[in-house]
């Protein structure tokens, strides 16, 4: 299959490109880029005027639910609807039912995910059933095909299993993504600890359950020199402790979440639990932390810690589970506001959301070079839309983005030079 896109704004930081260009695809891969390029005989040529072209998205956060969830989200419905927010590649987290914990599991993932509308990669765990009372056989579980490690969802409880496996992952060409949190701290908590969590009367957790964590994982990986991701950086605290860290040499990568530099914790004034997640939504002051920590490249990395739930399970405030979905809408925010609001440029954005996490994962993504994967996404970057819960490609539709306005949208997305999203 040969398809010519003619006439695109191509913005490719890894590659230097930034202007319009025509794109080839042949065989699933990136034949040529260059300015007024030959038809030939392309089976398909479409005019891509008005839209900019950007290398496939890398969500290196992603719960899909399956195995064993399948009525919150599926491997199909999950990589529907990362097409349908430009993400081509994803790292799907362990917490399923069963955990991702041995061979046959990741198999059985990488099995499905085969036939899906991304690129899966997965991530198994640390500690079986993520107890964090045995540690699992990370040998075979990367000869499995698993390519991360992570016990995300809760935090790693015994720190000997977690250094053991940050010690063992680089040899094993593993990256160990880090859920950061102390549990004693955070003791049961719904939400932020502070003003909004007292006027609600609901239990909080303080920012020093994460930073306590953040701490401990930064330790280990100075102790031994070894390389960690620290997962979805919330507080003002932690971004400062990973800016040390890197300024002392320490191998420390990170991310953070669209609604971290989003929304702050006056949103759970409705007692809405779909702006409910773990870690939860903080105050302004942690808002421009995390905005700081993008600008200054010490958070790498936005990705969504995408965590569908059905309406009925977050009916209740108090009781609903924490997570919210978010591969749909995360360009979109970023595009709102951090490059509509004058803080990154279009080309640090795609750093963050497909450079940086592709490097740090090890994949063959965040490219549009000749002879790379055709993972392309298409983007109306002046499109105004309404986020509307019931138009969402996924199965859940919890996302704390509803009845917002965003700018820019997604209108293509090619897998392997396969069209998987749009017209």
């Amino acid at each position: 299959m040969s398809i010519l896109i003619r006439n695109a704004m191509v913005v490719s930081p890894a590659d230097g490109l930034s202007g319009r260009y025509d794109l080839r695809i042949e065989n699933g891969r990136i034949a040529a880029v260059g300015g007024e390029l030959q038809a030939g005989n392309a089976d398909r040529v479409m005019d891509a005027a008005g839209l900019t072209a950007v290398p496939g998205l890398v969500d290196m956060h992603v719960h899909l639910r399956d195995p064993g969830q399948t009525h919150k989200e599926d491997i199909f419905t999950g990589c529907r609807a990362a097409a349908a927010g430009g993400v081509t590649s994803l790292l799907a987290m362990p917490n399923t039912v069963p955990t991702v914990d041995s061979p046959k599991t990741v198999h059985e993932i990488a099995e499905k995910a085969a036939h899906a509308d991304a690129h899966v990669y997965i991530a198994a765990s640390i500690t079986k059933g993520l107890r964090s009372e045995e540690p699992t056989d990370l040998e075979a579980l990367r000869a499995a095909g698993a390519i991360g490690l992570s016990d995300d969802g809760r935090p790693v409880v015994n720190t000997a299993f977690l250094r053991s496996a940050m010690r063992r992952a680089p040899q094993l060409g593993m990256t160990v993504a880090a859920h950061c949190e102390d549990l004693f701290l955070a003791d049961g908590g719904k939400i932020n600890e502070g003003e909004v969590s007292a006027q609600l009367g609901v239990r909080g957790i303080p920012a020093a359950a994460e930073d306590c964590g953040t701490a401990r994982e930064i330790a280990l990986a100075a102790a031994d020199d070894v390389p960690i991701h620290i997962c979805h950086v919330s507080t003002a605290t932690s971004v400062a402790l990973i800016r040390d860290a890197k300024a002392r040499g320490i191998r420390v990568t990170a991310e953070t979440a669209p609604h971290y530099f989003s929304l702050t914790d006056q949103a759970l004034l409705r007692r809405d639990a779909d702006y409910r997640m773990n870690p939860p939504l903080r105050t302004q002051k942690d808002v421009q932390a995390v905005i700081e920590g993008l600008r200054d490249g010490t958070l790498d990395v936005i990705a969504t810690d995408h965590a569908p739930h059905t309406p009925e399970e977050k009916a209740d405030f108090e009781k609903a589970p924490n997570g919210s979905i978010g591969m749909e809408t995360s360009l979109a925010v970023g595009l709102t506001y951090l490059v509509g609001m004058g803080l990154m440029t279009l080309d640090e954005l795609i750093e963050k959301m497909s450079v940086c996490p592709a490097r740090i994962l090890g994949i063959p993504a965040g490219t549009l070079a000749v002879g790379a994967p055709a993972d392309i996404a298409l983007v109306d970057l002046d499109e105004k839309w309404e986020v509307d819960p019931a138009q969402l490609h996924g199965k859940s539709q919890n996302t704390p983005f509803k009845g917002m306005t965003l700018t820019g949208r997604v209108k293509m997305t090619f897998l392997g030079g396969r069209l998987v999203f749009g017209g």
